[in-house]
């Protein structure tokens, strides 16, 4: 089956991928406004794009549908995407997701994205009796089943140990023509290579600055290109986001300070919970250190951001979209600044709008005596005019008393 991705601007984008990771302790309902103001927040700074998250268990991802997340969110911006990242396929019924996908994307008038993947938190798939093993085999099952009721005419009637579909169709075609953008989750197993290459869809490489995430990056697009080749797409760089962690403020060491507040917190869970791989190791010692010496992540300036984007570039061959992945490392503060900074300095560095800037102001500077000897001799022709003028008027004046005709005595 063939699924046209619409085709999308090759210039480098921008965004965040929002689980959102809040320790258990804080007011939960205070933690979803300020997710949703930062939402509002990357919107002004002109990120291009947001995908929120799904789980059900363990604390800390507390957003448990992103579709009512984006909702509200769509409500509060004008321009960025929203996109779920991810909605976890065996945890629903295709035709009921893909329905409210649709409901969605004609809500905010196009401006979603639908990130799909097997599920992350084994704890989710217990409390709902879904063996973990079957997790990737039914997130397939699934997009088989939606990919047809998004894109196809012809009722689907399907039927698997989990699902039934009967003479299923849509009442409504998606708001984006042909369809919303599919993008599904990669991490260490080939599932989700094989997923995009098989249907001809996006991949997003979460943790892909982890150790494992890293080094997968070469092998899991060659595997998308096999795939995408052999099932008759084409694979398009343009697609693939690359998802890391990062803070930054104007100084290494402000960056350390402001992440004091958050990260050994999040180490503790990525250690002792989630299995996403994302911590920084045990009892590490200073984890800003081991975060910037390992390259998982970034706890530094502008510049160091540069470097590590450039890092993933020259790993993976290029790729279109970099998502900043969110924590609660800082202060709201310092976590709004490191966004500000990241747009300020970065997002240009590698979308090209700096370089007629630099280029105008090289040009003015390499010929600044040329155009200065230039105004100063216009400035001086001015002022001579100017006092030829004058001394005209003057002249004038003076002629025209001399030859008056004296007042007749009285």
């Amino acid at each position: 089956m063939t699924f046209a991705q619409a085709p999308l601007d090759q210039r480098m984008q921008f965004g965040i991928f929002m689980a959102p990771f809040h320790p258990v302790g804080q007011n939960p309902t205070l933690a979803l406004e300020r997710d949703l103001d930062l939402i509002e927040h990357l919107d002004k700074l002109g990120f291009n794009e947001a995908w929120i998250g799904e789980h059900h268990s363990a604390g800390y991802e507390i957003i448990a549908s992103p579709e009512v997340f984006i909702a509200a969110a769509a409500q509060r911006t004008k321009h960025i995407m929203l996109g779920t990242g991810v909605n976890s396929l065996p945890y629903h019924h295709p035709f009921i997701l893909a329905d409210r996908m649709v409901l969605l994307d004609h809500l905010t008038r196009g401006r979603i994205k639908f990130g799909v993947g097997p599920g992350a938190l084994p704890s989710d798939a217990f409390m709902m009796g879904i063996p973990v093993a079957e997790q990737r085999k039914r997130m397939q099952e699934s997009l088989t089943a939606i990919i047809h009721l998004l894109t196809s005419d012809e009722p689907l009637t399907m039927k698997t140990d989990w699902f039934e579909c009967n003479e299923a169709r849509l009442q409504l075609r998606p708001y984006q023509k042909p369809c919303f953008e599919i993008a599904v989750a990669a991490q260490a197993s080939p599932s989700g290579p094989q997923a995009a290459g098989n249907f001809g869809i996006s991949m997003l490489s979460l943790g892909a600055t982890s150790t494992a995430g890293f080094d997968l990056l070469g092998p899991h697009w060659d595997l998308v290109e096999e795939l995408s080749a052999a099932n008759g797409h084409v694979a398009d760089r343009g697609t693939w986001r690359l998802v890391g962690p990062m803070h930054l403020a104007e100084t290494r060491e402000q960056a350390a300070k402001d992440v004091e507040f958050g990260l050994r917190d999040w180490n503790f869970y990525f250690e002792k919970i989630a299995a996403l791989g994302l911590s920084v190791g045990e009892g590490a010692k200073d984890p800003v250190q081991a975060i910037n010496d390992s390259g998982s992540g970034v706890v530094g300036t502008p510049n160091d951001a540069i470097a590590q984007i450039e890092r993933l570039i020259e790993s993976s061959g290029g790729f279109g979209t970099y998502l900043m992945l969110a924590h609660d490392w800082a202060n709201t503060q310092a976590t709004h600044k490191s966004f500000e900074l990241f747009a300020r300095y970065v997002m240009p560095h590698f979308q090209g709008h700096l370089d007629r800037a630099r280029g105008s102001m090289n040009y003015a500077a390499e010929n600044r005596p040329r155009f200065i000897g230039d105004v100063v001799t216009a400035i001086g022709a001015s002022v001579m005019e100017h006092q030829a003028k004058f001394a005209a008027k003057q002249a004038a004046v003076a002629g025209a008393t001399s030859t008056e005709t004296p007042a007749p005595a009285e």
